[in-house]
């Protein structure tokens, strides 16, 4: 799936380890888009390399394409519904509409 809007809120990062033992890191960020409805988005971005990635060539303000997917876990018999970015790129800016003439000179 893929969506543009603004970056407005990155939320703090947060790390630790798994019971496998191996260390692991998240952040998440706030994008809102310019639809009427159902406008805000909170994307997850796992794996140190990747929230490295993202910290340092994203900010708040700054529009982006967020290509993700949609992941449901069930714990205890909840389910918990994530968006997991893993693309994301300023967006490409709009193409400038031209008017053609239809005047034959």
């Amino acid at each position: 799936m893929k969506v543009t809007g603004n970056i407005v809120k990155i939320l703090e990062t947060v790390s630790g380890v798994s019971k496998a033992d191996k260390a692991w890191k998240k952040t998440s960020f706030i994008l809102e888009t310019s639809e009427e409805y159902n406008n805000i988005y909170c994307f997850e971005v796992f794996g140190e390399e990747k929230v490295d990635k993202f910290i340092k060539f994203n900010k708040v303000g700054q529009e982006v394409d967020v290509d993700f997917n949609v992941q449901t876990n069930e714990y205890k018999d909840k389910y918990y519904t994530s968006l997991q970015a893993w693309k994301i790129f300023k967006a490409e800016a709009k193409a400038a509409e031209v008017v053609e003439d239809d005047l034959p000179f």
